[in-house]
Formats: C-alpha cells, structure tokens, sequence
C-alpha cells in the first residue's frame, strides 16, 4: 500500500527592501518558472501547444497565493518569490488539511527525540519540544506523552544530507526541516537539519521551538496556509516565543480535525489567570470597512501600512503584500503607535506607548529603543498617535489625538506655540489622527477609517477617502 506522506522545508525569509525594475525574462528564468509550477502548482502542459497559457493561468494562481498583484506574467516580483528557498510542500490556501483520512484516530499521541542537537543544550531542546506540543494541545483535545524507547507516534531526529529518508538537506541556510503526515511507519516523524543553527530564542539562528511548531502542524495533518500570519505559512518567520499564541488559522484548521479544547489549558500562556487566555490573533483585512491601522510610513519609495503584528507593503507597479513585522524588523514592537520615515537619516521611526525604535532598512540602530522624550516631546506626552516628516519644511510631526507638535530636526528642537489643534494647522480636517503619512506631494491624515487627502500649498481638504484606498481591496 502506498503510504501519503508530505514534506516541509521552512526556510529565513529573504528580504528586499526595495524591487527593482523587471527584467527582461530570459530562456533560464522561462525554465525555472516552468519546473517551480510543475513542483508546486502541477503545471502539466510541456508542449508548446497550449504551454503559455497553462503557464499564465498557474502563475496567476501562485501570485494570488502569496498576495501578489496577479497579471499571469513573470513580472520581478513574481520570479522574486519563486526564487526564495521554500518548504516541499504544494501550495493551498487559507488553512487546509492533508484530508479527513491523514489525521490520527486516537488523541493520546506519543513523541520520542532519537538525538540532539549540539547547538543547544539537551534540556533547551527538550523544552522547545515540549512547547512546541502544546502549541496544538492547548487548543485540541490532543495529549502528548514523552517515552525514552521504543518507537513512537511522533519520532523526532536532527541529521544532515541523506539521512535515512528520501528527502535529503541540503546543507546550511536552506531547508530546515521536514515532517510527515499522519500514517503507519514514517507517518508523523520530524527531521530537522543539522546543517542549519538552531537557538532557544535568540534571532541569530532559527528558534527551534518555532520551526518545531510548524512541523507538528504536518505531522498531526495540516498542510500549507496561504495566510501570511498563520504559523503554517510555508516560510519562516521569528516571532517572540516567549508570548507565541496560535494565529486564528491555525487554531480553525487543527480544531476542524480535532475539535476544540474542553479541559483545562495544559500549558495556560498566562499562569496566572490560566481561565483568561489570550485569543488567537487574527490577521488583518485590507476589505475589512472598519479597519483602522496603527499606522503608516514610507521607506525607501515604498508605503507601509500597519495593523496589530502585520504591514501591507506597498511596491512597485501596486504590488501589496501582507507581512509579520518581526519578519522584517525581528527587534521590533507588534501594535505601534505611529511610524515615519527621516529621508535624510534614511530612518524607519516606529513609536510604541513610550519608547521609539529607529532602523536603517530592518537593522536596529545602535542605542535604540530610546525613550519617547528623546524625539524632543515634553514629559506630559505618554502617547503618540501619528506622525511624519515634512521634507518640504525639514519638520517631524508628532500628532496626540486631536493636537500636534512641531520638532525642527534642523534646529533639534521643539517649535515654539504647539501644541496646536490638528484642524487650526490642517483647515477641514476632523477627528483624532490615527495615522499620517506624505505620498507625491500629499499629505494624508487618517482618522479612523476615513482619510484626509490635504494639499499643503493651497491648505485644503482635497478628497474623502476610505480606509482601503491606498490597499487596493
């Protein structure tokens, strides 16, 4: 009988900060594209009859699962992403399962780690395992049980090229582990790479606990997410694993086979009102007509949108994708206040309640975070609600609810008769500012879900817009 099986390989997203023109397609990307598409969109056609538009139709459907603009072309973002070490996995979306047969047919599973890592210690390993766990047992009725001998439902190994499977790694910075999905013999087991440097929580590296998490999910019978905040996302992605909490999709997609949860928390992320845990984040939607986002800020040419733990990122000819902040900023907050970008620091500023972190492209700049009075703000500010630099004036605004001030970054200091109230500097506009930003010569003031579209020249309210406008939904 054939065995189902599946493999993940988890890879450290690879950043560009900016995209450059596209390039003209040569025969060698032509070709890359084409087996990518075999792999993972089970592209068919080879023959040239009926090949470009069964290539145009399957691009198109991989540029819609990671949130591309789709045009059925390999445009430069598209070949981008395809070129991005990535798990082995065929892509689905939103979260899915291998099928209600992959799943196991009793709740009390048992895991066994065969061998360490000598990357960490043998008690960090342990540990990061066991969490890993009861990421999926919080929320199910699933119960881990540890044995020492003997085989396993779960067994666990850390091991380099071929190394007894026919998946072999493929040594450091590429694949990091694979798993399979529920069934007799190898149903169930985790790999991980022995080429690749695992840590207990630090950022250099990749955290155990995290890509262990991952492979769980396989191996108790979840495919691939296309939501970009689920932890079932082909990529790697760091996130604090000190207050990890299982995104909403994953939770939906284990609870489907399983079920929910009716005991007690096994593992209460807050002990101390284990009745009160926290819920599952969701990841936002630019359709949602009530969206209101924490902020938003240019870099590099680029717009950034914020919402909770995520930014749109807006590119080239329209193109958005959805991110995880610590994706980009691993040192970063989650839930900022306010960010603005210095053009002639060439500084990401992100504010959160009273401390600012500055970045220069995603690395931290030595001696951040700072306290908020270091931008210049009285003691009396606690909290900043939007801002953003003028390039015209040479002037960072700092927006708290309905008022403003003015910092001089010439001078380095505060200008003289603010706070001001928002609509005596910005004649017809209303409400608490939520967010700011500077786009083509306009400046546009978001309160809530409306935006102001205001001309500094003629000191007007041009337009009304709504919430998603810039978000293309």
């Amino acid at each position: 009988m054939k065995m189902c099986y599946t493999t993940c390989f988890l890879i450290a997203l690879v950043i560009a900060v900016q995209s450059g023109p596209i390039p003209k397609t040569e025969e060698k990307d032509d070709a890359f594209a084409e087996a990518y598409l075999k792999k993972f969109y089970n592209l068919t056609s080879s023959t040239n009859k009926g090949r470009f538009s069964q290539m145009s139709l399957k691009i198109a459907e991989m540029q819609k699962f990671f949130g591309l603009t789709v045009t059925g072309s390999l445009d430069s973002n598209t070949l981008e992403v395809m070129k991005k070490p990535r798990c082995g996995v065929v892509d689905v979306g939103a979260y899915s399962t291998f099928g209600a047969d992959l799943k196991w047919q009793t709740n009390q599973l048992t895991y066994r780690i065969e061998n360490y890592t000598p990357d960490m210690s043998v008690a960090e390993v342990d540990d990061s395992i066991q969490r890993a766990l009861q990421v999926w047992a919080r929320v199910t009725p699933l119960k881990f049980t540890r044995i020492n001998s003997g085989i396993a439902d779960i067994m666990i190994s850390f091991g380099r090229g071929s190394h007894g499977d026919a998946y072999p790694f493929d040594g450091p910075s590429g694949t990091l582990a694979h798993a399979f999905a529920p069934s007799t013999g190898i149903g169930g087991d985790a790999h991980f790479d022995e080429d690749e440097s695992f840590t207990f929580s630090s950022t250099n590296g990749f955290i155990l606990f995290l890509v262990a998490a991952h492979e769980f999910g396989h191996s108790l019978g979840l495919s691939h997410s296309s939501d970009p905040g689920a932890l079932m996302y082909p990529t790697y992605s760091y996130r604090d694993p000190k207050t990890f909490v299982l995104p909403a999709d994953d939770v939906n997609g284990i609870q489907s086979l399983y079920g929910k949860n009716t005991g007690p928390d096994p593992n209460p992320v807050d002990p101390v009102n284990p009745s009160k845990p926290d819920p599952p984040p969701v990841t936002p939607s630019a359709c949602d007509q009530t969206l209101v986002l924490d902020a938003v800020a240019t870099l590099r040419g680029e717009r950034l949108f914020f919402k909770d733990g995520f930014f749109w990122r807006l590119f080239g000819a329209n193109t958005v994708q959805l991110q995880l902040i610590k994706s980009f900023w691993p040192d970063a907050p989650d839930n900022i206040d306010a960010a603005f970008e210095n053009t002639v620091q060439d500084r990401l500023y992100l504010i959160k309640d009273q401390k600012v972190w500055a970045f220069t492209a995603y690395d931290l700049v030595s001696g951040f975070p700072k306290s908020l009075s270091s931008l210049g703000l009285p003691a009396i500010v606690k909290k900043v609600s939007a801002a953003l630099y003028d390039q015209s004036t040479g002037k960072t605004l700092y927006f708290v609810d309905n008022n403003y001030y003015s910092y001089d970054e010439n001078k380095k200091k505060m200008d003289t008769g603010y706070p001001k109230r928002v609509e005596n500097g910005f004649p017809g506009v209303t409400g608490k500012i939520t967010a700011a930003f500077q786009y083509k010569g306009f400046t546009y003031l978001l309160s809530g879900t409306r935006i102001f579209e205001y001309s500094t020249s003629t000191k007007k309210v041009l337009r009304m817009l709504n919430n998603n406008y810039f978000l293309k939904c």
